[in-house]
């Protein structure tokens, strides 16, 4: 270890001893530490600098930021959004009680940053970050922790159990130490990637010191600048109330009528503000209201008074029973996804008719053939999803993603399988399904799905997919539906049920019963053309049609 390594793992005994080290100018210490030229050579060099001296910039007293492992880390964690300047501007921010150095990893997955502080109560330690554990995760709860506060942790031991927006994910520990303090506890919701959940120290007994200990909010000063720009738009509206308008008051005589003459921009405002027209005065043409009138009564501050509800108001909202039903993580970025699918995705849709009689006829002879060697049964969602990946692989434009650039199409086929639960739509991928056979499907199937219904997915189990398959026919009867794009991808599947239909036979006159299930195609009209889908529906309905092209 380099003697600047051991300044780090000793600073707490060390600053307590140097003062004067503090008090220099922040920037001193920051080129010694992410200078690149020259290394930290001897404890007397350190010392020159706490002698006061704020402008040494000896090469023997100029730290290298590459000089070990530590100081990289340190660097690359605060220097990802501001830049080297932004390095220095980032100590003076954050220095409250000492000068602060940030130690993070080069995963993005755990955020972990170390202080180090003059005050003797708080010595060296980390503070552990809400981690961003899948691509669209931006908050995330806490399940539960598997350790208490004063236990002792090491690299790779699970701390605690974080749902994610698609699953339950456990966070491991990445160093030595003990868990001193929890800021959030079992079941926090809501907390943002990167805000602190927990500390961590070296030293068993610093513990106690962090008992009281809260984290600093970094981003404290940066909402109060807004409201200093509010006080010119008061201005602005102020302005046209004191206009000529008020002189012509004469005409404001109230009418014979109960009706009361107001423009179309002042009656909006008047909406928007929920103000009682009845209790204005008009100043325009013939006594009726204008908007500089609305405007007036709103600068008045009289517009809370005609706003409470009456009492019938009350009576009818008190008098509807409900519920309030929390959104969990998944719902909400299922949400999020899928509005912007609708908002950003030109959908269009392909329905065709496919008679399943040889699929169901295959698949009891499969199953059969299943129940005797005690393997799992086949269901007729595993064949389709079997279909759906032979068509991607024989009509490639359709296994593809749309960007701003380009078009990526996928080699591989991964087919995301539509999953209901408790806690909302989970959707694992069946990886490489065109390669797999039907009982390695339908294990993977099942097994996922279980894994869905008890939270316990991981991010390899749902992320990735190039094409999704959506069954509401088989578990619930649906006869036919369009389902919603799953972006990045430019299609999915939405299978229905099948039914007997009377349709004509061989012979002239001759009539016979057969099964027909209607699927449907949600295309990117970016990506997939519609001759590009009709193209893979067609190959789509030939592998159901003829289950036994599947085996070749």
């Amino acid at each position: 270890m380099t003697f600047a390594s051991h300044i780090f793992r000793h600073s707490s005994k060390q600053l307590r001893n140097a003062p004067g080290v503090l008090r220099q100018d922040h920037a001193i210490l920051v080129r010694w530490f992410s200078h690149s030229n020259g290394s930290v050579t001897s404890r007397g060099n350190v010392a020159h600098h706490a002698s006061g001296d704020n402008t040494c910039l000896c090469k023997s007293c100029i730290g290298s930021a590459s000089s070990t492992p530590m100081f990289t880390r340190s660097y690359r964690a605060v220097n990802t959004t501001k830049g080297q300047n932004g390095l220095a501007a980032k100590a003076d921010q954050t220095s409250v009680s000492g000068m602060v150095f940030s130690r993070g990893i080069s995963c993005s997955d755990v955020q972990i940053r170390r202080r180090f502080s003059t005050n003797s109560d708080l010595p060296a330690h980390q503070e552990i970050g809400m981690p961003s554990l899948s691509p669209t995760m931006t908050e995330g709860n806490i399940a539960r922790w598997l350790k208490k506060e004063g236990d002792q942790v090491a690299p790779g031991e699970v701390l605690c159990e974080v749902e994610t927006d698609k699953a339950t994910v456990e966070m491991e520990c990445m160093e030595e130490g003990y868990l001193a303090k929890i800021i959030q506890g079992d079941g926090a919701s809501g907390i943002q990637v990167g805000e602190v959940i927990a500390i961590t120290v070296e030293d068993k007994d610093d513990i106690e010191k962090f008992k009281d200990y809260k984290p600093q909010a970094s981003g404290a000063a940066a909402p109060q600048e807004p409201p200093a720009s509010t006080p010119p738009k008061e201005e602005v509206v102020e302005k046209p109330v004191s206009s000529p308008e008020p002189k012509p008051a004469k005409p404001s005589a109230t009418p014979e009528t109960d009706r009361v003459f107001a423009s179309p921009l002042a009656r909006k405002l008047a909406e928007d503000n929920k103000v009682s027209l009845s209790s204005i005065k008009g100043t325009g043409p013939d006594g009726s209201i204008v908007k500089a009138d609305i405007e007036e009564y709103l600068a008045s501050g009289k517009k809370d008074i005609p706003a409470a509800p009456s009492k019938s108001e009350t009576a009818t909202v008190s008098a509807i029973n409900y519920t309030d039903i929390p959104h969990t993580q998944i719902r909400k970025i299922t949400a999020s996804r899928l509005l912007q699918s609708k908002q950003t995705i030109p959908h269009y849709y392909l329905t065709v008719d496919t008679c399943v009689d040889k699929l169901t006829k295959l698949r009891a002879e499969l199953n059969a053939l299943q129940e005797a060697s005690g393997g799992k049964k086949i269901s007729i969602n595993d064949l389709v999803i079997k279909a759906a990946a032979l068509a991607l692989r024989k009509v490639p434009q359709c296994n593809s993603s749309w960007t701003n650039d380009y078009i990526r199409q996928f080699n591989d086929v991964h087919i995301n399988v539509a999953v209901q639960t408790d806690n909302g739509l989970y959707v694992p991928v069946i990886r490489n399904a065109d390669k797999k056979g039907l009982s390695s499907i339908s294990e993977d199937v099942k097994s996922l799905a279980q894994k869905a219904r008890e939270n316990s997915l991981k991010p390899s189990d749902y992320e990735g997919g190039t094409f999704t398959v959506s069954n509401l026919g088989g578990p619930f009867g649906i006869k036919q539906f369009c389902a919603i794009i799953n972006p990045p991808q430019a299609g999915i599947l939405a299978v229905g049920s099948a039914e007997k239909r009377v349709v004509p036979g061989s012979d002239v006159g001759e009539f016979k019963f057969a099964s027909y299930m209607s699927v449907t195609l949600s295309c990117d009209h970016r990506v997939i053309d519609g001759a590009i889908g009709a193209e893979w529906l067609k190959a789509f309905k030939g592998y159901i049609e003829n289950p036994e092209t599947m085996l070749l």
